[in-house]
């Protein structure tokens, strides 16, 4: 298994217990009414377990298993890393952001938000750069 796919898999399977742990945090009412943040931060949730875990394990999974364009090749290694990169970065500044939406510090969210949206739509396409030659027919 490529050194890529290990850590993708690995960050999301981390993504995939956060998003429970933060899930179980936002079903207990007086955790919520305790900390006002904490009930803005549905949106980071379902981050957490889209982006984080699925879309992190989709993407191991296919950088593994889809065959290289030619035997020896790195197959995109360096531009994968990048696309692992800007995706947990963005995912990074979405779980940050999104719960001060409704706080006084909420105006670090107005510039945090659309990086994180950036960050992730960057990863996402270099990461369809990377795989797109490897779907291919035999």
């Amino acid at each position: 298994m490529p050194t890529l796919s290990r850590w993708l898999i690995r960050t999301g399977l981390g993504c995939c217990v956060a998003a429970f742990l933060l899930g179980v945090a936002l079903a207990v009412p007086a955790l919520r009414a305790a900390h006002p943040a904490l009930a803005a931060a549905w949106p980071a949730y379902i981050h957490l377990l889209v982006v984080g875990w699925i879309t992190q394990l989709i993407m191991g999974v296919a950088y593994w298993m889809f065959p290289r364009v030619q035997r020896g090749t790195s197959g995109g290694e360096s531009a994968g890393w990048a696309a692992y990169a800007t995706i947990n970065l963005g995912l990074l500044c979405r779980v940050i952001g999104e719960p001060m939406v409704g706080l006084p510090a909420g105006a670090v969210s107005a510039w945090l938000l659309p990086l994180s949206a950036a960050l992730q739509l960057t990863g996402i396409l270099t990461f369809v750069v990377v795989i797109w030659p490897r779907v291919r027919s035999r």
